[in-house]
């Protein structure tokens, strides 16, 4: 499809939208890329898409602030994920008539290809990671896309009818999809998140709950048995429920029983491997693996192909991501647990004896839901950024806490704190964007710091 003769506002200069840009003008469109940072500030990622559009396409950059009147003049718009569907400019494009589509959306009408849609409050990064690797490793042609890194609009121009494609989903996202279909959708589990851009639990519930609106009965959703919130979506799918549970046993679906990874279809059973090939860190991964075996097998991998894969597996960067161990203690990052219950899985990881490093943007978490976890296993908690105020109401009376002024700050302090067999955690339990870019430039920021030592 060519885009010749059409006006497209592409919001956002991230890398979702740049690759959105970058799609459209090699295609004919006129491009209005606006984002509320400057010129200067994005002049390094703009350049490459002057480069397009001195031979195909017409770039239009509105920048410093988004206008109005663009986004009630064009064709249509696609959207970043980092920017909230509710600003007024959407508005405006609403009551024009002008379609507003997420990346994915866009990506979906031009990528040839299934799609493996995999979305969730935590957890969605490595399943999607490991995903691709189970189907990599049984010889299939897998892409990791999304918010793991790579939009997955910059796969659509070299896209094949045999490539799989694991596509994180956010919220944010799933927003702004209206035909988009995976033929596995996941849901990994659901707990408050992002409550300081969705009107409450239940609309980011039924954000999520949209990646299960286009899907057929030709299609599956595989869903999380032992949790509450995503095992209740299992009553009115039109695909077919494909479950994984850690405590329970599915008709249909990946569990564990005596001590072992099982898969069962409508065609029987299939041993898959023991939990000791695992090596993820945590209970919660154990469910990551299982959901993610469930999508490979459905994907058409073969089991006896699993296991190795997983054993190779070790994890993504800023996912409980060990960075070193100095005079006895072990330093781990783990940016990405961005989130109240991201946090809790992050700190019953370990046995004890953890110092926390937590804080940056409060994204309206509930932080006393961490008062059991950190009696239990924190000796003491160094808080960060906008939140820390707030982190040391909820947590002062359960442990000690003390605020940093940077993240070099805050690993010197438990530098200073800690003694021989304590761990050192970054779980921030909250957003980056008061004191960082993203939540990597949050967790390099952190290992530089140790590293530093």
């Amino acid at each position: 499809m060519r885009y010749d003769g059409k006006s497209v506002v592409v919001a956002g200069a991230g890398r979702s939208g740049i690759a959105a840009a970058r799609f459209l003008l090699a295609r004919g469109a006129r491009v209005i890329l606006t984002d509320t940072q400057s010129r200067e500030a994005l002049e390094s990622r703009i350049a490459p898409l002057r480069d397009i559009a001195a031979q195909t396409g017409e770039l239009a950059l509105e920048l410093g602030g988004h206008r109005t009147e663009t986004f009630a003049r064009c064709d249509f718009v696609v959207v970043s994920p980092g920017i909230p569907l509710t600003l007024p400019v959407f508005t405006a494009s609403r009551e024009a008539g002008v379609p507003i589509l997420a990346e994915v959306e866009l990506a979906y009408r031009h990528l040839q290809g299934r799609i493996i849609g995999i979305t969730g409050s935590n957890g969605k990064t490595t399943t999607t990671a490991l995903v691709s690797r189970l189907l990599l490793g049984a010889g299939l042609k897998a892409y990791a896309a999304g918010n793991i890194g790579t939009p997955l609009i910059g796969f659509a121009e070299d896209s094949s009818p045999d490539a799989v494609y694991a596509v994180e989903l956010s919220s944010f996202q799933l927003e702004g999809i209206w035909e988009f279909r995976p033929y596995v959708g996941t849901m990994l589990n659901l707990t408050p998140d992002h409550l300081d851009r969705h009107a409450g639990f239940d609309a980011y519930v039924a954000a999520k709950r949209r990646i299960f609106m286009n899907q057929g009965r030709t299609d599956f959703a595989v869903l999380n048995a032992d949790d509450a919130k995503t095992a209740a979506m299992g009553t009115d799918m039109k695909a077919g429920v494909v479950w994984f549970s850690r405590l329970k046993i599915p008709a249909r679906g990946a569990f564990v029983r005596n001590g072992r990874v099982v898969f069962r279809d409508e065609t029987g059973e299939r041993d898959l491997f023991g939990v000791g090939a695992v090596a993820l860190k945590g209970i919660h991964n154990l469910e990551n693996v299982l959901a993610s075996c469930a999508m490979a097998l459905l994907s058409g991998a073969a089991p006896e192909s699993l296991e190795e894969s997983v054993r190779r597996f070790s994890g993504v960067e800023h996912r409980i991501e060990f960075v070193s161990k100095i005079d006895g203690v072990e330093y781990f990052n783990d940016s990405k647990a961005t989130n109240v219950d991201a946090t809790i899985k992050s700190i019953e990881a370990f046995e004890g004896n953890i110092l926390l490093i937590a804080g940056g943007r409060d994204k309206g978490g509930d932080f006393t839901v961490l008062r059991s976890a950190v009696r239990e296993r924190v000796k003491h908690v160094v808080t960060l950024g906008e939140a820390a105020e707030k982190l040391k109401t909820a947590l002062g009376d359960v442990t000690d806490v003390s605020a940093a002024r940077s993240m070099q700050d805050a690993v010197s302090m438990c530098r200073q704190l800690a003694r021989p067999g304590d761990v050192v955690l970054l779980a921030p339990a909250c957003a980056s964007f008061d004191m960082f870019e993203d939540y990597e430039h949050r967790g390099r920021a952190f290992k530089e710091a140790v590293r530093g030592l």
